[in-house]
């Protein structure tokens, strides 16, 4: 257990300080936050070993990344709230503030750099792990538990989920951030007679509906795109309501480091542990379904009950 010294001591310097502000609402890189601190990576490493240590910060590596995100909860809200009241109107992060959003702009602008020019194979991408009609079988079980109901499914693509929940669904609605994946999705679901589902340009981080709006949502092949999962997973929570679930199908941690350069994957899988404190800290229950290995890459099933 961390005592007070520990944690104070951490904070000694300003620079570590300014970390865990940078660090409470999205997981950065080493790399990212030597560049919004200006920093060398060896100075910035040592000042995230030293967070780490006091519990203030955690680390998790993934290939040749280490990525820093906030520690536990209950430990650094109060040390947040005291920054910022020391701080009274000063912010302690304006200066990085510009920066911090660069990065996140540069991200997204990878991420849909990539998805205009590789939206045609994005099926075809899918098919690096698992055998796509095992997953799918297994997909379509686990949202007929007890019934579909209302479906939203995000980062719809090209609209494959649709195809096979909406017609069993009661509504079904898919939301994706890139124009040129809706226009595939509208395609492929026209040519197949498909008219009942919905589609709309939307953010997997601030979904256009009110709580509780769904019974089933589904995220497939979604997440590992996400530069921060755990906001992701707790804004598709928010819609799903009282006794329905979140179905994420995405694939088991790995160390394929080209997957960042060549398709712009922000994570490298999840493992167990780490997808099912994703949707318990989201309020739901997890369940790991079901796993499907793969001749590269193995897809797992997740769901989460509200």
């Amino acid at each position: 257990m961390q005592t007070a010294q520990d944690i104070f001591a951490a904070l000694a310097d300003p620079t570590r300080a300014r970390i865990l502000l940078l660090v409470r609402d999205l997981q950065l890189s080493v790399g990212e936050l030597a560049d919004i601190l200006d920093q060398s990576q060896p100075r910035v490493s040592r000042h995230v070993r030293i967070l780490a240590e006091a519990g203030l910060v955690r680390r998790h590596k993934e290939g040749a990344w280490v990525f820093v995100g906030p520690g536990d909860r209950t430990l650094i809200d109060p040390v947040i709230a005291l920054i910022q009241a020391v701080a009274g109107d000063a912010d302690p992060i304006g200066a990085e503030r510009t920066r911090l959003a660069q990065v996140r702009a540069d991200r997204q602008q990878r991420i849909d750099q990539w998805f205009e020019s590789n939206a045609g194979e994005w099926d075809l991408l899918r098919r690096l792990g698992g055998d796509d009609s095992a997953i799918e079988r297994a997909l379509a079980q686990a949202a007929a538990r007890p019934a579909v109901g209302r479906l939203l499914d995000i980062g719809t693509g090209t609209g494959r989920v649709l195809e096979l929940l909406s017609g069993a669904a009661d509504t079904a609605t898919g939301v994706d951030r890139s124009p040129e994946m809706l226009r595939i999705a509208r395609g492929k679901l026209a040519a197949a007679g498909n008219q009942q589902a919905d589609l709309m340009q939307a953010d997997m981080r601030s979904l256009p509906f009110a709580d509780a709006a769904f019974d089933t949502v589904t995220m497939h092949h979604v997440l590992h795109f996400a530069d921060n999962p755990a906001a992701v997973v707790a804004e598709a929570a928010r819609v799903v309501a009282p006794g329905g679930k979140l179905i994420v199908a995405d694939y088991a941690a790995h160390d394929r480091e080209e997957l960042r350069s060549r398709y712009q994957h922000s994570r490298l899988g999840f493992d167990e542990a780490a997808l099912s404190g994703l949707l318990a800290g989201a309020g739901l229950t997890p369940a790991l379904l079901s796993a499907h290995p793969g001749p590269e890459l193995c897809v797992m099933l997740w769901e989460g009950r509200r």
